[in-house]
């Protein structure tokens, strides 16, 4: 079985991919057998296989094992940094705001692709390229909330900040233990209970313009 398979092979023969349809097909593929085996154990030959192309095809596009591992890590971190910046701008309600947060972190590690595994569970977060993007996440969805605190609080960046970190952890922390756990809470159920914490929590900081 190949990932992405539609279009890898027709009638014996490789079929000519435009150059954009072949990189999304070779990064399906290297998602699969990166999340099943992890990156140590993983094998250039088992991802062009899951692709149903030949070796030279998966190497005209990545020159090696550690430029797929990372243009995958790319797109994921991208992907939950702008559902954080999403849930931001969606609205100026700012309960709405951390349920968003908080939802965006359970909706990432509860996919079916399990792509948060390569993100929160990587086998070389200590290579530096690795670690470099995985603290960009981290970086991108606290300054996303701490824009906002800042807007609406008036407090300044500093204590923003740290507060936007401990939603940030608190959010992160909680979706892969209850993943973890087996979901032994019903996903929406679960969202609730954290965003609620998280609220009550920053909820005790009055708007620009409030006392206290």
């Amino acid at each position: 079985m190949t990932a992405a398979g539609n279009g890898a092979q027709t009638a014996g023969r490789p079929t000519r991919l435009p150059r954009s349809a072949r990189r999304k097909q070779l990064l399906a593929a290297a998602q699969e057998v990166f999340v099943a085996q992890g990156y140590h154990a993983a094998a250039m030959d088992d991802i062009a296989e899951r692709a149903g192309v030949s070796k030279p095809v998966l190497y005209q596009h990545f020159p090696g094992k550690m430029d797929l591992y990372l243009a995958l890590l790319d797109t994921h971190c991208d992907a939950i940094v702008a559902k954080v910046h999403d849930a931001m701008r969606g609205t100026s309600d700012n309960k709405e705001r951390v349920g968003a947060s908080v939802r965006a972190y359970f909706d990432f590690v509860d996919h079916e692709s399990e792509a948060f595994r390569l993100v929160f569970e990587s086998d070389l977060r200590n290579d530096p390229a690795v670690r470099q993007r995985v603290e960009r996440v981290e970086q991108g969805c606290i300054a996303a909330i701490t824009d906002t605190i800042i807007s609406d609080t008036g407090v300044s960046r500093a204590h923003a900040e740290l507060l936007a970190s401990g939603l940030v952890g608190a959010a992160e922390t909680a979706a892969q233990f209850w993943l973890a756990g087996g979901r032994q809470v019903p996903k929406a159920e679960a969202e609730a209970l954290v965003a609620a914490l998280s609220w009550r929590g920053i909820a005790s900081f009055p708007l620009q313009g409030e006392s206290a």
